[in-house]
């Protein structure tokens, strides 16, 4: 498993591992490119690229169709026990902390609590449902944007409901048991993940990351909760909506890319199973150390 934070460079490296190596398997661990037409904004590996390596896990679901770590759970031990059939590796690549763990750690994921849902979803105000969280469980508030409020009101949902601590569930923050999967993670300078961060944007619209939004709110059907969180995309529908300027949308975007990518590095900073490698290194090393890490 290859994990880091965003643009640091892990579906470049894996892609170089499987050119290199035929018997690697590609799965994206990753909570958006799961969607169909949100192709550009998740970077997702380009119809070529898929075409030469076998990817999993992309292009699952319409936009308008909500995902869960269980739903992704359920499908990545599908994948892997097709292609450990065939005789084929599985890499999986991917920063989605949550799912990482469901999948390394075996979570026991928990189930739906409507009757507490409801009086939640009915409450506007996202920061004071955040500051609920911290309330109640302060350990699940360090791992959930202030402004994410799909995953707020789940973690809500589940400590309401559960009458126990959503971060509960699974073996917790700082329990790191022992695991089948070999975990390795590629890191690179804050400073210098910021500036790529906004090159990539700056990339992402030159590639047409404007159309790809347009197309999105212009489909007959909204998009899920969950698929509107997607970085990028939520900046860039407000500015399609004239409610601020493209250069605002894209500084918000690469803000709140930034912010993510600080708590993927605190998420994976914390566990010591994960052998870390600079991302900067020569690219043949890099794939030389990756192979050597993964056996």
């Amino acid at each position: 498993m290859l994990v880091g934070a965003t643009a640091t460079g892990k579906s470049a490296l894996a892609l170089a591992l499987a050119r290199r190596d035929p018997s690697w398997e590609l799965v994206s661990v990753d909570s958006m490119q799961v969607y169909r037409g949100m192709d550009i904004g998740t970077a997702k590996p380009t119809l070529a690229e898929q075409a030469e390596v076998p990817h999993h896990l992309i292009d699952r679901l319409d936009p308008w169709e909500s995902s869960s770590v269980a739903w992704f759970q359920r499908e990545v031990v599908a994948v892997l026990a097709d292609i450990a059939a065939r005789g084929r590796r599985a890499l999986l690549v991917g920063g989605t902390g949550l799912y990482v763990q469901a999948i390394v750690d075996d979570l026991d994921i928990p189930g739906q609590f409507p009757a507490a849902r409801a009086p939640l979803e009915a409450n506007p105000d996202t920061a004071a449902l955040f500051e609920q969280l911290q309330s109640q469980d302060p350990r699940a508030a360090t791992r959930i944007e202030p402004g994410n409020r799909r995953r707020i009101l789940r973690a809500l949902e589940v400590t309401i409901g559960s009458g126990r601590p959503f971060s509960s569930f699974g073996p917790g923050m700082e329990a790191h048991p022992p695991t089948p999967f070999t975990m390795v993670g590629l890191r690179r300078d804050p400073e210098a993940l910021r500036l790529r961060i906004r090159e990539r944007y700056d990339q992402q619209l030159a590639q047409g990351f404007l159309a790809e939004v347009a197309g999105l709110m212009a489909a007959p059907l909204p998009m899920s909760p969950t698929a509107r969180q997607a970085l990028g995309y939520l900046e860039l529908a407000a500015f399609q909506a004239g409610e601020v300027s493209l250069a605002d949308a894209v500084d918000q975007a690469v803000a709140r890319t930034a912010r993510f990518a600080r708590r993927q590095r605190a998420w994976f900073g914390r566990d010591p199973r994960i052998s870390w490698l600079d991302a900067t290194g020569e690219p043949n090393v890099l794939v030389d150390d990756l192979a050597a890490h993964l056996g």
